[in-house]
């Protein structure tokens, strides 16, 4: 795979696997946290299944809406998400769980139908991606998940 194509952000989670998994897993948990600062999702379809879609409407703190389309392409419980962003821009986002003393280590890799878009999306999705990692961790310490 062309590295140019994927944006990789990783971090060591004081969570299980299987709490940052079921994160994922339920829509109420996700939507409490998925996007960067400052968004709320509205979610339309919710299939935590393999090849179950996933459609759902972000609100950015600046009151605009962004559709999304997506699905969840492989699901392996606490260990592996990989959800499939079917609209533009085309990406897959791999979420890989692995134990280590006193957490998971987590990779969130999104690989990008092409390096243009990649490079073109990078200032903006590399914060994004670490202030989402944030949203997790901060619903995780609530206890939602």
């Amino acid at each position: 795979m062309d590295t140019n194509r994927i944006l990789r952000t990783e971090r060591t989670l004081p969570f299980s696997p299987q709490a940052i998994y079921d994160a994922f897993a339920s829509a109420e948990v996700l939507a409490s946290w998925w996007g960067p600062q400052g968004f709320t999702n509205t979610f339309e379809t919710f299939e935590f299944k393999v090849g179950g879609p996933w459609v759902f409407t972000m609100h950015g703190p600046d009151g605009k809406s962004y559709a999304n389309k997506s699905f969840f392409a492989e699901l392996e419980p606490a260990q592996r998400v990989v959800i499939r962003h079917d609209c533009p821009p085309h990406f897959t986002l791999t979420v890989q769980l692995s134990p280590v003393a006193g957490g998971t280590h987590l990779t969130w890799a999104q690989a990008f139908d092409d390096a243009e878009t990649a490079q073109a999306v990078q200032a903006i999705v590399g914060p994004a991606n670490e202030q989402n990692l944030d949203r997790l961790t901060h619903a995780l310490t609530l206890g939602r998940g």
